[in-house]
């Protein structure tokens, strides 16, 4: 096997801290990548639905060069939606770490 190519786009984990600062500092996409029954229990106010399963589908309605941050109930899906679309070409990608749970435990707004 040929050894991987260390220059493979990847994504960051982020904590909600870091996410906080980011949306007041930076335009940013945030999408929520849970299901439309999670979703109708509470989404971060500035979050986008996209179901995970419907992103390889929706990918090109999203823009590779901008700031990309995906979450959903834990951080589990949403990590393999950021690995998604960093293998796919999208550049600043990141995931929010303990996802939505995190957000509300940190005492930020639920809409």
């Amino acid at each position: 096997m040929y050894p991987r190519n260390k220059h493979v786009s990847s994504f960051k984990n982020i904590t909600v801290t870091e996410l906080v600062t980011m949306l007041q500092q930076h335009d940013l996409k945030l999408i929520d990548v849970r299901t439309d029954a999670e979703i109708s229990r509470g989404k971060i106010p500035q979050g986008e639905v996209l179901p995970l399963h419907l992103l390889p589908l929706r990918m090109h309605d999203l823009q590779k060069s901008a700031k990309t941050v995906f979450y959903c109930q834990m951080g589990g899906r949403s990590s393999q939606a950021a690995a998604f679309a960093a293998g796919n070409g999208f550049t600043d990608v990141y995931n929010l770490q303990g996802g939505i749970t995190a957000w509300a435990h940190a005492g930020m707004p639920i809409a």
